[in-house]
């Protein structure tokens, strides 16, 4: 999901013009020259200065072919990291101490979704974790790539969160997650695997925001719908819808919710339809709450069910089941409905930043019950 400047003064040159060029080749090699465009990508992107637009575009590719750069060694894979301000984290007490000199035991992590990177959070001129900092947080943002499977993004995020919380310089006595989209997805998985091996910030997460997260899929994900939305949201992204058919590892997840490797080992991740899977329940010591929206200011227009907003189904976005031995059973006073919204505007929406304060300045996670109601 994307940020980034929509108003460039002009979509033809720099970074966009390269990338516009070399895309329309990929879209006509694909098969069999693959590598070859991407060798002429590689070294110009390297050229180029760090920058919102260069994030952007790196971003993109990789949520579109990051499997494949993986497999193939290239330079532009995205290794997974934390930062601040754009700038990587050195996971070392006395480096953190000196990079985050404000940091505190309270920990919000913030963790993107699909062919996003960490600096398009603030969306709109609205930044969530200013008001999370308000609120005594000390924000963090993961930066990965999308393109790969969520299982294997979770397997080493929580192998990420277990240095982060062993090296930091304050005792970490309470973490909270906020994903967005397949952010949450990554989020789940995270923590399967970090109980798994045993972690210790496993007990120190408290709580996990989910907003927009494709809990039980995204159908969209079909012929590369989420490619299209997404982005062709800027003109710095806007020629990677060229290869919606092109679709990652990552993207494939996003079709059932797969969390888990044996939710695709030995599965073909093209297939349009699938056995019942293993559930992964939402882990029951933390608390977790969810935000779906939808395009729709109706509160009772059966389309929120779904297309939700634009991309996710509301009842997927709030984990909801027709089944309910598969429901998520995240309670209703955890679950708010943005209405007049689309996917990405769960992102620079004032009213979802106040929603996540108010859900987490309340030490028992209570909330009113009229927290499902749309505004």
């Amino acid at each position: 999901m994307l940020g980034g400047d929509a108003h460039a003064p002009n979509r033809t040159r720099g970074i966009t013009g390269l990338v516009y060029k070399t895309v329309r080749g990929v879209t006509r090699l694909v098969g069999g020259g693959l590598d070859a465009a991407l060798g002429r990508l590689t070294p110009a992107l390297a050229g180029y200065a760090s920058s919102p637009e260069r994030e952007a575009v790196l971003a993109a590719l990789n949520g579109v072919l990051g499997d494949y750069l993986v497999a193939t060694d290239n330079p532009l894979a995205i290794p997974m990291t934390f930062r601040r301000a754009g700038h990587t984290l050195a996971i070392d007490t006395a480096a953190l101490e000196a990079q985050i000199p404000e940091g505190n035991g309270k920990l919000a992590v913030f963790v993107h979704g699909l062919c996003m990177n960490d600096l398009q959070w603030k969306r709109a001129g609205h930044e969530h974790a200013a008001t999370l900092a308000a609120l005594g947080y000390t924000p963090i943002y993961l930066h990965y790539n999308s393109g790969l499977h969520v299982s294997t993004n979770g397997r080493i995020f929580a192998g990420l969160l277990e240095r982060l919380a062993d090296q930091w310089p304050h005792r970490v006595e309470e973490l909270t997650i906020i994903a967005h989209s397949m952010g949450g997805l990554v989020g789940r998985s995270a923590f399967h695997y970090g109980i798994a091996a045993g972690h210790q910030w496993t007990k120190a997460l408290r709580k996990i925001v989910f907003l927009g997260t494709p809990h039980h899929g995204a159908p969209l994900e079909r012929g590369g719908n989420w490619v299209d939305v997404i982005l062709g949201a800027t003109p710095y992204t806007a020629p990677f819808a060229r290869l919606g058919k092109v679709r990652s590892a990552g993207i494939t997840d996003l079709r059932h919710g797969n969390v888990l490797d044996e939710h695709w080992v030995g599965q073909d991740r093209f297939a349009r339809a699938r056995g019942t899977r293993l559930l992964l329940p939402l882990p029951k010591a933390v608390q977790c709450f969810a935000i779906a929206a939808t395009t729709s200011r109706k509160s009772a227009d059966i389309r929120d069910h779904l297309s939700g907003d634009g991309l996710v189904p509301v009842d997927s976005a709030l984990g909801r089941h027709d089944d309910p031995g598969r429901s998520l059973g995240i309670p209703k006073t955890r679950q708010w409905i943005g209405s007049g919204m689309n996917h990405l505007d769960l992102l620079g929406s004032t009213e979802v930043a106040d929603r996540i304060a108010r859900w987490l300045a309340r030490r028992n996670g209570r909330a009113m019950s009229a927290d499902t109601r749309r505004r």
